[in-house]
């Protein structure tokens, strides 16, 4: 069975990683620009971190024939400064272009404070002039609910969104029937401390059903193992889940979503 990883910082992680991914199974893996566990000194700091991840990581990646995709853009916790935002977001169309790169995420918010939704609105913005897809974070834990509430009315009021075309990461149990009742697609991150565990994964896909809905290990500078998605998919079988609906769920549904950017190679496998 092939799996496709939807959000993992592999900046973050160890060629060794890599290695384990292939060996169960994962065929690509998606990269959203984040946090560097600090806050970048300049705009130029970032110019040199997204040419990281349209250079070198899809070469490091390729040794294991894992194929590795990226999204570009200022992440939230970096987001408070808005002439700063404004910098970063000028050179961000350049690696738009780039032959690995599927759109503009992952944004979002990460306090829910008035400056990050203005420079969510206006990476949104240019998401939608140049027709890229969107990769959302909601907050972890300053107040999940109401950040989500708060993109689900910015995109709402502006009325020209396709929500098919847009993906909130970090979903929970308390979040996750808000955003797909609205028709956006929702990824679930498996991580021990402020997010999933993958019981809890599967417990919202028997409770939500499959359709829309991702599942994602996150792999960044905290506790964190590409594993978990595994574990996820051993969960879901252990529980007496056919095969084909762990298929659909691991790598046909990223397959579905990802593949309306046609950078994007892989197809279902229905």
């Amino acid at each position: 069975m092939k799996i496709i990883e939807p959000h993992i910082h592999m900046i973050a992680r160890t060629t060794q990683d890599y290695e384990r991914m292939a060996r169960m199974h994962c065929v690509a893996c998606c990269e959203p620009a984040f946090w560097a566990g600090y806050d970048r000194t300049s705009p130029q700091a970032f110019y040199d971190y997204f040419t990281h991840l349209t250079d070198f990581e899809p070469k490091r990646a390729a040794q294991y024939l894992i194929a590795h995709y990226a999204w570009i853009c200022i992440n939230p916790k970096e987001a408070e400064d808005v002439a700063f935002s404004k910098e970063v977001i000028s050179f961000i169309p350049e690696f738009l272009a780039k032959d690995n790169v599927l759109g503009v995420g992952e944004i979002g918010l990460n306090k829910n404070t008035a400056n990050e939704l203005k420079t969510f609105e206006l990476q949104v913005d240019l998401a939608l002039r140049m027709r890229q897809l969107i990769w959302i974070h909601s907050p972890h834990l300053n107040d999940k609910k109401k950040g989500v509430r708060m993109m689900l009315d910015a995109l709402a009021a502006r009325g020209d969104v396709d929500p098919g075309r847009v993906c909130f990461d970090h979903m929970e149990e308390h979040v996750i029937k808000e955003v797909l009742d609205a028709g956006y697609w929702a990824s679930m991150t498996i991580y021990p401390q402020t997010k999933n565990s993958p019981s809890r994964v599967v417990d919202t896909i028997e409770i939500y059903g499959k359709e829309r809905i991702m599942v994602d290990a996150s792999g960044d500078w905290g506790p964190s193992d590409p594993a978990t998605l595994h574990d996820a998919v051993f969960e879901m079988r252990r529980r007496g889940h056919a095969d084909r609906d762990v298929q659909d769920v691991f790598y046909n549904n990223p397959c579905r979503f990802l593949g309306q950017c046609p950078k994007f190679k892989f197809k279902p496998e229905e």
